[in-house]
């Protein structure tokens, strides 16, 4: 139960607070040592983590960017039509490749799409999230929570899952799912304008212009506060450079000295204000022809904190964007609001979205940095599009020999994931990097509560209440609880944190009842992956909810009647797809 609360009350990251939870069972003596190592030997981690790098080789090879391309070229100028483009693509893709990159790679060609149309973007990417969850329910490969409760399954003894197993559910899923958009959440998705269109919306065209302090300047000696440019309403100075270098002195507490050159701000009208100040002159005409001297047009970028970011957790005033990079953060979406004041002390967490404005060349810098993902820019690393055949051809070997048993899933995606980094379709150091630790930290964390849910009978205790409360009902209908359970705790805390508890609780109760457990499984399975209530309970809703300047409300409002209409579907077809057979 502590577990629990910590992780809804978010007192700690959802990693630390895992593994607090295993070094307080190893400490208390709940678990010992050979028993909290032993969650270590379970391959369902490791095979998420390949899978991890997979994905990355179709990302860095510019595979999925192929079919985000073809996306544009789909879609049109319709709504319904790209919302059915969406879904041709997104669904099948999401099948076989984390949806994580999926809907990252998809977002900036949906807002390109939404910038070069009158479509709205806040009409097209609660979809694109809902539609990669949709097609990770397709195989087991499809997302890291089936390949988590498959883990689980063979730990207990059961037969693995195929890959192709669960396709039939995950294929209706998928057909309801998509029905539902384009018929009925169609209708109740917001019109909403992105954070760069609703701040942009009202901004005069921007342009960057260098002007010098000049020796007899009145400015020379004196601090920004003490000069006219801080009265100027129409310009701003984004930063200084002295000696060919950009001061890292805060500009309030800067002492200007001749020589100075100002990267100034400004709209078309405020240059003759800059002009008409004494002591600051502009470069001469004749240098004005030099492209590099000349005034450029300010480049403005939106773009969103990644779960990984070593942006989350600090405020903007620490991170001195415009020091570090020369650009300027002119607002920030957070919890359904578009902040344009008073935004600097505000701690960044994933999911926020900022709106950058500044030289193409100090946006650059940004971008490099990976800790900010663009929705405006395209990548700034060539793709290595002649890799694509062998990232491909490493995820299809995956998919069909585990199909046809010629090899353990474990076995091949380690093999796969080597492969793609020796015929360098990624460096190892990218591979690293598309590893999401925190989330193998939880699962391992996880393991070792799981396990000592069991060792300590508080598995069998909860599944018992359970089947005292509706086991007079029958299986069905005890299936039916615990998927919705699952449906519910998945939209508050990790769904893979949500698999790992209840999954030892689905053998439990199966065992209780004297039938299989694989139906319950399969519950636990699905849903933990149906999350579509609220951007926290799955990461690709909680990447679309900055980027598409939603509310919290709108999840709920959308997402609600598809949980209730899946669980309804689970309860009919898991019985039948997976019939109650006596327990051997």
């Amino acid at each position: 139960m502590l577990v629990f609360v910590a992780f809804l009350r978010e007192w700690m990251s959802p990693d630390l607070v895992a593994l607090s939870a295993m070094g307080l069972l190893l400490v208390t003596g709940i678990l010992g040592t050979e028993e909290t190592l032993a969650v270590f030997s379970n391959s369902a981690p490791i095979v998420i983590g390949c899978m991890f790098v997979l994905s990355a080789a179709l990302e860095r090879t510019g595979a999925i960017d192929a079919l985000a391309r073809v996306f544009l070229r789909m879609a049109g100028k319709s709504e319904l039509r790209a919302l059915a483009a969406l879904a041709l693509l997104t669904v099948p893709l999401s099948a076989f490749v984390n949806n994580t990159p999926v809907v990252v790679v998809f977002m900036p060609v949906v807002l390109a799409l939404a910038r070069t149309t009158e479509l709205k973007a806040s009409r097209l990417l609660i979809p694109l999230s809902y539609f990669s969850i949709l097609g990770g329910t397709c195989t087991l490969l499809g997302t890291s929570t089936n390949l988590l409760v498959d883990g689980v399954n063979r730990h207990h003894g059961q037969p693995p899952f195929g890959v192709f197993e669960i396709t039939p559910l995950g294929i209706v899923y998928a057909v309801i799912g998509i029905s539902y958009v384009l018929l009925i959440g169609r209708k109740l998705l917001p019109q909403r304008e992105t954070l760069a269109a609703l701040i942009g919306s009202g901004m005069a065209k921007q342009f960057l212009m260098q002007a010098v302090i000049s020796r007899e300047s009145p400015l020379v000696g004196k601090t920004l506060p003490e000069t006219p440019l801080v009265r100027l309403r129409e310009a701003r100075l984004i930063d200084v450079i002295r000696d060919g270098q950009r001061l890292e002195t805060p500009l309030d507490e800067l002492r200007f000295a001749a020589g100075d050159i100002l990267l100034l701000e400004s709209p078309v009208a405020g240059v003759k204000g800059i002009k008409e100040m004494p002591g600051v002159v502009f470069q001469p005409e004749a240098d004005l022809e030099d492209e590099s001297n000349a005034p450029r047009e300010a480049v403005l970028m939106e773009g969103i904190i990644g779960s990984r970011s070593g942006f989350v957790g600090k405020t903007l005033r620490e991170l001195n964007f415009r020091q570090r990079y020369g650009v300027l953060i002119l607002a920030v979406h957070r919890q359904g609001e578009n902040l344009r004041e008073k935004f600097e002390d505000v701690r960044l967490a994933f999911g926020d979205t900022l709106l950058v404005q500044g030289p193409a060349e100090g946006i650059h810098r940004l971008m490099q940095e990976r800790d900010f993902l663009s929705l405006t820019e395209p990548k700034q690393r060539a793709f290595r599009r002649q890799k694509a055949p062998l990232a491909i051809a490493a995820i299809v070997a995956v998919m069909l020999l585990a199909a046809f048993n010629v090899f353990s899933i474990t076995v091949l995606a380690l093999v796969a994931a080597v492969l793609v980094i020796l015929t360098k379709c990624l460096d190892v150091d990218e591979a690293y990097e598309a590893i999401e630790w925190p989330l193998l930290f939880i699962i391992f964390g996880m393991l070792a509560l799981g396990q000592a849910m069991e060792t300590t009978g508080a598995a069998h205790l909860l599944a018992t209440g359970v089947t005292g409360a509706f086991g007079r009902f029958g299986p069905a209908v005890t299936l039916s609880v615990m998927y919705f359970v699952a449906m519910v705790l998945t939209e508050l805390i990790s769904n893979n944190a949500v698999a790992v508890l209840l999954t030892p609780i689905a053998f439990e109760i199966a065992a209780a009842m004297g039938v299989d457990a694989r139906p319950f499984t399969i519950a636990v399975m699905f849903g933990c992956s149906a999350s579509f209530a609220t951007p926290i309970g799955y990461q690709t809703n909680t990447y679309v909810f900055g980027a598409g300047g939603y509310k919290f409300t709108d999840f709920p409002r959308i997402g609600v009647p598809l949980n209730l209409i899946l669980w309804l579907a689970a309860s009919v077809l898991i019985p039948i797809f997976w019939p109650f057979v006596a327990a051997h």
